[in-house]
């Protein structure tokens, strides 16, 4: 009786594992346009690779399947990147922010000279209702920040400012998220999407903790406790 009861446990689990939601890791940037650059001269497709590995493995481990998008540097057209997502049941679109050139200044890193912001820091999320999964990525959002809140972290609020950001719309300010209605990577894909800035690599401070192991650990549970969430209600 308890080897078969403990059978039934392992079946279960295995095609619950079976039949888990596909989630699409969409690494930003290509090696040609590698996005922003750091306030020590990093580019930011590099922190986007290492973080998107970090929360594929968060997700692997709470049992769901990951399709990682654009880790080798070589897909330059951004309508590609839904297309390449197809079957899955949500995309996360991976990026680190910065500033607008006027809110920079020089400094000196290694010899070099290197622009930076310790101005703004903090992490944003985005969804465009031309998606017509919107209102479910505004769902999985809202719960991806409130976790990344419950982590510690705190949401920027830079973009959301008619003179500072680009005027993007609060579509829950209290959890880091924003309309971005023209974005293609969102507005093209074939389930709810999501992109992630997960922290401002122009300022100094929060580079390196972008940089750091731990952190980025923290913040991929964050993001896979948040999508676990959502997917399972």
């Amino acid at each position: 009786m308890i080897g078969r009861t403990v059978a039934a446990i392992v079946l279960s689990s295995l095609c619950g594992m079976a039949s888990a939601a596909l989630i699409a890791i969409d690494v930003g940037h290509y090696a040609a346009e590698p996005g922003a650059t750091s306030a020590r001269g990093r580019p930011e497709l590099e922190f986007n690779r290492e973080l998107a590995a970090q929360i594929a493995s968060a997700l692997g481990v709470r049992g769901y399947a990951t399709r990682t998008i654009g880790a080798d540097g070589g897909m330059q057209h951004l309508w590609r990147r839904p297309q390449a997502a197809r079957g899955a049941d949500f995309f996360i679109s991976v990026h680190h922010d910065s500033t607008q050139a006027r809110f920079q200044s020089t400094w000196t890193h290694e010899g070099t000279e290197q622009r930076y912001s310790d101005r703004f820091q903090g992490f944003s999320l985005f969804v465009s209702r031309e998606n017509r999964f919107w209102r479910d990525a505004l769902r999985c959002a809202s719960m991806i920040g409130a976790a990344l809140v419950r982590a510690g972290f705190k949401p920027s609020l830079y973009h959301a400012d008619p003179v500072l950001g680009e005027n993007r719309l609060f579509a829950d300010k209290a959890n880091g998220v924003h309309y971005f209605d023209h974005l293609a990577v969102l507005r093209h894909a074939s389930s709810p999407a999501v992109l992630f800035e997960a922290g401002l690599i122009v300022n100094r401070d929060e580079e390196l903790l972008m940089r750091d192991a731990v952190v980025q650990k923290r913040i991929a549970e964050s993001v896979a406790r948040g999508t676990s969430e959502c997917l399972n209600q």
